[in-house]
C-alpha cells in the first residue's frame, strides 16, 4: 500500500522487530537503539538488566540513522543494499549498469536483520561461549586459551558498541566469529610422570636423586563440552543431548517371551514397550530387563505396531478390527476406526499427532514411504522429497546364520533408530 506524507508510519511500516524478525516494529528502545514489537519488549529488557531501557512508540523515534557513505560515489549516502554484491549502494550506483538485474533490499531492512543477528550472537557469546572458555581457562591451560578468552571479550564489546550507535557502517563492519569459537580446543592433560633412578657417584651428590621426566601435553579424547550460564529450567530446553554412538552397541538383553519380536517403542530412557506374535504388549525395564506392565489387545489378536505418545500413553494399531487404540489408565480407548483400510505401522509425532501406515483391503499399493525393508534387509532414511539420505544393513560382519531382518522401527529421545528383528530371537 502507499502511505500518505502525513502518516507517522510512512516509510517505516515495513521495519521489522530486530528480535523476532517477524512482527512489525511498534516500539523503539532509545537506550539500545533497536526496534521491537510489543511482544518482544519484555524479552529485550530481560536480556540486559544492567541498562535503564527507555521505550518510545516507533513513529515518535527521534533518532536519525546515519546512512553509510558510498564507496564508489563520494558524498552519496546508501539507501539500498545489493544482496548479490553484499554491499550498500546509492542512487548513482543504481543508475549505472553495475547492479543491473541484482536483487536489492532497503538498507533499513538489512540493518534490522543485521542487528537481530548480532543480538542473537551476543546472547550465545555471553551465555554459552564466554562461560565455557572461562571454565577452560580456570584449569591452568596454555596461553592460547586466555588469548581466545580476551578475543571473545573484545568481540562482545565491539558488537555492543555497534549496537549503541546510529552509524550503519559500524553495524556492517561487525563480523561474528561465533562458529570459530564453537570449535572448542582439545582438552590437554599432562601425561604420567616417569621416574628415572640416578647412578650413585662418590663425589657427585646430585646423582643420588633421580629425575622426573614429563612428555608433552596430550589430548584427552573426551574433550570439553559447552558450558552455559542458564539453568535448564530458564533455558526451557531438555537435558543435554548425549553423544551419538559411532557404532551400535548392546545395552541389555531382554527375554520378551515372544516367539518373534515385532515392535518396540521407548516410554523413557528407563522403560521400553514391546509387541510380538501374541495379543499382549509388555513394558520392560531397560536396565533390569524386568517386566513392569502388560496390556492385552481388545480384539485378542496381536497388534500390528505400537508407539508412545508425547504424554506417555501406549498406542497400538490392530488390523483385525481396523482400529488404532490408545491405553490410558489401564483402559483401552478406540482412537481411529477405518473402513476398507487396515492400519499397519503407527508413529506418534512430537506435536502429538499420529501417523498411520494403512493397507487397503484389496492390497493395492499406495505412495507411502517405507523406512524398514525386511526383504532388502535394510533400514532406509529419506527426506521429505523422497531422496535417499542413508541406509543401514546391519552389523558388519553380520552374525553367523542371523541376517538383518528389520520390521518395527522407532526412535528414542536422542534420535537413535531402534528396530525390531524377529530373526535375532530365533
Amino acid at each position: 500500500h502507499t502511505a500518505s506524507n502525513d502518516d507517522p508510519t510512512n516509510a517505516l511500516d515495513l521495519i521489522r522487530c530486530d528480535l523476532c524478525e517477524t512482527a512489525v516494529a511498534q516500539m523503539h528502545c532509545d537506550t539500545c537503539l533497536v526496534n521491537l514489537c510489543k511482544a518482544c519488549v519484555g524479552k529485550h529488557t530481560k536480556y540486559d538488566k544492567s541498562k535503564d531501557h527507555k521505550f518510545v512508540k516507533f513513529q515518535f523515534w527521534k533518532s536519525t540513522p546515519l546512512y553509510p557513505g558510498c564507496e564508489s560515489h563520494s558524498k552519496q549516502q546508501c539507501t539500498m543494499y545489493c544482496n548479490l554484491c553484499d554491499i550498500p549502494v546509492c542512487t548513482k550506483c543504481l543508475a549505472s549498469d553495475q547492479h543491473l538485474g541484482h536483487k536489492l533490499s532497503e538498507i533499513l531492512q538489512v540493518v534490522g536483520e543485521k542487528k537481530s543477528k548480532i543480538i542473537k550472537d551476543q546472547i550465545e557469546f555471553k551465555e554459552t561461549i564466554y562461560p565455557t572458555y572461562q571454565n577452560i581457562a580456570s584449569d591452568k591451560h596454555p596461553d592460547e586459551i586466555n588469548k581466545n578468552l580476551s578475543e571473545i571479550k573484545d568481540e562482545i564489546d565491539s558488537a555492543e558498541m555497534a549496537l549503541d550507535t546510529h552509524d550503519m557502517s559500524k553495524l556492517f563492519a561487525v563480523k561474528s566469529n561465533l562458529d570459530r569459537y564453537k570449535k572448542l580446543p582439545q582438552k590437554v592433560v599432562p601425561s604420567n610422570l616417569k621416574f628415572l633412578p640416578g647412578k650413585i657417584q662418590r663425589k657427585e651428590l646430585s646423582n643420588l636423586f633421580g629425575t622426573l621426566l614429563s612428555s608433552s601435553l596430550t589430548s584427552d579424547k573426551h574433550g570439553y563440552s559447552m558450558k552455559t550460564t542458564q539453568k535448564s529450567s530458564e533455558a526451557g530446553s531438555p537435558s543435554p543431548v548425549k553423544q551419538l554412538l559411532n557404532e551400535p552397541e548392546t545395552v541389555t538383553t531382554i527375554d520378551t517371551g515372544y516367539s518373534e519380536l515385532y515392535s518396540v517403542a521407548c516410554l523413557s530412557d528407563e522403560g521400553i514397550w514391546t509387541s510380538g506374535d501374541d495379543n499382549t504388549m509388555k513394558l520392560f525395564s531397560i536396565d533390569q530387563g524386568s517386566l513392569l506392565k502388560s496390556i492385552t489387545t481388545k480384539s485378542g489378536d496381536w497388534p500390528e505396531d505400537i508407539a508412545v505418545t508425547k504424554s506417555g500413553n501406549l498406542v497400538y494399531s490392530d488390523i483385525s478390527d481396523e482400529t488404532v487404540n490408545i491405553a490410558k489408565n489401564e483402559k483401552i480407548e478406540e482412537v481411529i476406526k477405518l473402513q476398507n483400510w487396515g492400519p499397519d505401522g503407527v508413529c506418534s509425532t512430537s506435536s502429538g499427532d499420529l501417523l498411520v501406515i494403512m493397507i487397503s483391503d484389496d492390497n493395492k499399493l499406495n505412495l507411502n514411504i517405507c523406512v524398514s525393508d525386511s526383504r532388502a534387509k535394510s533400514v532406509v532414511v529419506v527426506n521429505q522429497a523422497g531422496k535417499l539420505r542413508f541406509g543401514y544393513t546391519g552389523h558388519t560382519p553380520a552374525p553367523k546364520n542371523k541376517p538383518f531382518y528389520p520390521l518395527g522401527i522407532t526412535t528414542d529421545s536422542q534420535c537413535h533408530i531402534l528396530t525390531a528383528d524377529p530373526k535375532m530371537t530365533a
